[in-house]
């Protein structure tokens, strides 16, 4: 990429605000266009579940400010339509394109919606955007009957969470036997007994029958005979990639865009993906191409395609993060780094911490409540999952088009310091959270007794 370049960034999300940035701060002084289908620039989404919903922040507070001047052209609103690689073209609504010399694809993902919901009805909900959460907060208004969240992942417990601190009834329905089953039974258990002090409700092992909409409520008839009455319905209960867009641009899609491991696109000389939507093999792990859905893996992975796409295919170093993701739920803080989903068995490793194992080697841990553990057991998996030496080529010369300052920025490596990150960012890299979350005193649940 060159001066009088133009790069199209389509996904307004964490990942292509932190593409942007480190193009910018990569010497790229040619044109930006940054392409978002929501109408609002970047924001913090993890807040949509937590204080967005609770009413903790205002939308505006939730804005994500670049840490330097973009100098982008903003087409907010907006909504790829198809993408046409050979041409070099991104296709918008109205018959109108974009050309580009290179492409950074930050589409994310969508939320799934539920077979057989009512859809129609304004008090069934997904929650990914602002939008959504304040849709939900409207229909909480309209009426002070329980709430019901289906879905017993992160998204939904946090959203129960939610709940019991503003002092509402709360139901999470899962198909699973225990609440984040999926990080073992310590955490599941942990998180469980945090539902059952708070008076959160459980309907575990299993899932809705029949639905009923009325003029005030909504039904719900559960597998297990239970009918529950809710004034609102969230839908938490997973995510498909936003690829539609994508179909016939001669691209892999594979739950995801199929990526090399230095995030070009497969079958592309000058598309590279970020973000949720990126399935690429992470060579720490092994060369199975997979997705990652996590914050921060929006924040590195933006960078890195970044800079991918300033060095060309032919020089790109591949991306190999060590994954980590954290969230609060009640007044206890999750945290995981590696890949616990590749886990074959579970150990303990400390005191709150469990260890993923996949054919005897460590692959992923995950702690509960436990963030100075959580600050060893991440070096440790550092440790024990390197960067593979083939990763890094011997050095290639510049191209000609590259400015000099650009191959002194890149240096041999890309840490993301600590000024670089928001604070919710930087709230895994410490042992006391910064996120504005209220201190059990002050929350509602925090004064009823358990029972």
């Amino acid at each position: 990429m060159s001066d009088g370049d133009r790069i199209v960034i389509v996904g307004a999300g964490v990942a292509g605000l932190r593409s942007a940035e480190r193009l910018r701060e990569l010497g790229f002084d040619g044109e930006i266009v940054l392409v978002g289908d929501e109408p609002r620039k970047p924001y913090h989404r993890p807040m949509v579940s937590k204080e967005l919903i609770t009413g903790g922040v205002k939308p505006v507070a939730a804005s994500l400010e670049p840490y330097l001047d973009l100098d982008v052209h903003w087409r907010l609103g907006t909504r790829a339509t198809w993408l046409d690689s050979k041409e070099r073209t991104v296709h918008l609504p109205g018959g109108e394109s974009l050309w580009y010399d290179g492409l950074i694809i930050a589409t994310g993902v969508h939320p799934r919606h539920l077979p057989g919901s009512p859809r129609h009805d304004p008090r069934v909900r997904v929650l990914r955007t602002v939008e959504d959460s304040l849709a939900v907060r409207r229909a909480l208004g309209n009426s002070n009957k329980s709430v019901v969240v289906i879905g017993s992942g992160l998204i939904g417990n946090e959203f129960a969470a939610s709940m019991r601190y503003m002092g509402r009834d709360v139901t999470l329905i899962g198909h699973a036997k225990a609440p984040l089953h999926r990080f073992g039974e310590r955490i599941s258990s942990a998180l469980t007994k945090e539902h059952q002090h708070h008076r959160a409700k459980l309907a575990m092992n299993t899932e809705v029958r029949n639905w009923i909409s009325t003029k005030e409520t909504v039904g719900l008839h559960l597998t297990n005979n239970q009918f529950l009455v809710a004034s609102c319905v969230v839908l938490s209960i997973g995510s498909v990639p936003a690829v539609d867009w994508l179909r016939g641009s001669e691209l892999t899609i594979e739950d995801g865009v199929l990526c090399e491991a230095t995030l070009f696109a497969v079958g592309a000389e000058d598309v590279v993906v970020a973000g949720d939507v990126a399935k690429w093999p992470n060579l720490r792990i092994d060369e199975t191409p997979r997705r990652v859905e996590h914050w921060m893996n929006g924040v590195e992975s933006g960078r890195a395609a970044a800079e991918s796409l300033m060095l060309g295919r032919g020089n790109a170093r591949p991306y190999t993060p060590l994954p980590r993701a954290w969230s609060s739920l009640y007044d206890a803080r999750l945290q995981t780094v590696g890949m616990p989903s590749l886990g074959k068995d579970t150990i303990e490793l400390s005191d709150g911490v469990t260890g993923f194992v996949r054919d005897g080697r460590l692959i992923g841990a995950a702690g509960w409540d436990r963030p100075k553990a959580m600050i060893h057991w991440t070096a440790e998996l550092d440790r024990r999952l390197p960067v593979p030496e083939p990763v890094f080529p011997a050095p290639a010369p510049a191209p000609a088009v590259a400015e000099p300052s650009f191959a002194a920025a890149l240096g041999e490596s890309t840490p993301i310091g600590e000024d670089v990150l928001a604070p919710f960012e930087r709230d895994f890299l410490s042992d006391t959270p910064t996120a504005a979350v209220p201190a059990q005193e002050e929350m509602p649940w925090a004064r009823v007794p358990a029972g």
